[in-house]
């Protein structure tokens, strides 16, 4: 009996060991991004990343969350990009932007828009893994994100024709090279974001109500709506602040009354039983999006999930309450309402989402004016990329020579032109940062019945 015991410990032993030695050895996906003031970020990805819409809006968060914070963020998309393509731009797009963390959404075009053929999924396969080894030899933190949503539905409703076959399959074929994705960055202990679950989900549920809803109306570039499904997908996923600030004023056992805060600072606070008063200031203002976009945030859920501004407020007689922020009637609340809480991220009335929405415009017309020119330069440069790999393959064909010949005219003082579209850029983001800094703000919650 002894003899038994003690071999059982022993394997026991053995085993507990092992486990925990084999549990050392695996790698532990980024659960988190951490941003210190003048880090890169560059957004590498094809024609979606192009459209500068998701990385703009990830921007505006940014912006607004960490107004003392001036991060580089560099937009690498180019339409109809692949691996390879990325591959062939690395050093002057991605590289020369000495970026701490790069997204990569890149898969839509390499599945070739065909059912699952395994040859051209080892050549994703090959060139995503030699991107990734890129990205780890300059020393940059990878975050790889599924291809999105290729919606057979909207694409049938449209006027192109596909192959049949095709448009049963293919998102399919992009949930295998996203679920590969992301056995690769668990086991080698990248970041990842799902862009396809959240666009699927979100669409399959409107369904239930409306036959015809898409989030992209052209089956494979997200609209307005669908792209802010995909930066709400990158905040969630890689574990940013959610909460922008929570005010909750009470009395004290002593009597006094007393205000709890959690983002900013709270100061001259006048409490009686039908009026408050305080001074306020946040450390960040809401994350809004503009206009077109609006769609998306409801069906996220964006402003309560993502950007609360919760404000509590205990002991007030029954009545009616009028709230001015900076002398400004931004709503009328019950005591009861004020008590549950209200949250005002969404309040359109309110100076700090005012400030927001100024950042919102003003990047908006930074991506659809300098940051989309510059990627234009970039789309001339793939043109010739491929046509140098042609003519390299092919050095008697005079047509491909022909066609580099075309392209390496036209992408010549390349270089300058993406400098100067750049630098108009950031003249434009030195506006967003004299915008999107939180000023102190005077409420008055006061009983109007």
């Amino acid at each position: 009996m002894f003899h038994r015991l003690r071999s059982f410990v022993i394997l026991s032993s053995i085993l507990i060991v092992s486990a925990t030695a084999y549990s050392q050895d695996l790698a532990k996906p980024v659960s988190k991004v951490t941003l210190a003031d003048g880090d890169s970020i560059v957004f590498l990805g094809d024609s979606i990343t192009h459209q500068c819409l998701y990385t703009q809006y990830v921007e505006d968060f940014l912006y607004t969350r960490f107004p003392t914070k001036r991060f580089k963020i560099h937009n690498a998309g180019v339409g109809g990009a692949r691996a390879w393509d990325a591959l062939a731009r690395f050093d002057a797009d991605v590289a020369a932007y000495k970026p701490k963390y790069v997204t990569i959404l890149i898969g839509m075009n390499d599945g070739s828009y065909q059912p699952f053929n395994q040859d051209v999924f080892d050549t994703y396969k090959q060139d995503m893994t030699e991107l990734l080894s890129r990205l780890d030899g300059i020393g940059a933190i990878s975050i790889p994100m599924t291809p999105t949503m290729f919606d057979s539905r909207a694409s049938t409703l449209g006027k192109r024709e596909r192959d049949p076959a095709m448009l049963r399959e293919y998102n399919s074929v992009l949930t295998y090279y996203g679920t590969w994705l992301r056995e690769l960055a668990t086991d080698e202990g990248r970041g990842f974001v799902d862009m396809w679950g959240p666009l699927n989900n979100i669409t399959f549920e409107q369904r239930k109500k409306d036959a015809n809803f898409t989030l992209i109306k052209d089956a494979v570039h997200p609209d307005a709506p669908g792209q802010v499904v995909m930066a709400t997908a990158i905040i969630t996923d890689l574990g940013f602040p959610r909460q922008v600030s929570n005010i909750r004023v009470s009395t004290a056992a002593n009597g006094k009354p007393t205000a709890t805060v959690s983002g900013g600072i709270l100061t001259d606070l006048n409490v009686s039983t039908d009026t408050v008063s305080f001074t306020w200031k946040a450390n960040s203002l809401p994350w809004v999006v503009p206009a077109e976009a609006h769609p998306g945030a409801v069906l996220t859920k964006l402003g309560h999930k993502l950007s609360k501004e919760s404000l509590e407020i205990h002991g007030l007689a029954p009545g009616r309450y009028e709230m001015k922020i900076d002398d400004e009637v931004v709503g009328i609340y019950t005591n009861v309402q004020l008590a549950r809480h209200i949250e005002l991220q969404e309040n359109p009335k309110t100076p700090q989402h005012e400030q927001a929405a100024k950042v919102a415009e003003l990047n908006q017309q930074r991506n659809a004016g300098p940051v989309l020119s510059m990627r234009g330069q970039w789309s001339q440069f793939q043109r010739y990329a491929r046509a140098k790999r042609t003519s390299e393959a092919e050095p008697d064909n005079e047509a491909a020579a022909e066609e580099l010949k075309k392209w390496t005219t036209q992408i010549e003082g390349m270089e300058n032109r993406v400098a100067e579209f750049n630098a108009a850029a950031k003249l434009i983001e030195d506006e967003i940062y004299k915008v999107n800094q939180p000023v102190s703000r005077k409420y008055l919650i006061k009983r109007v019945k």
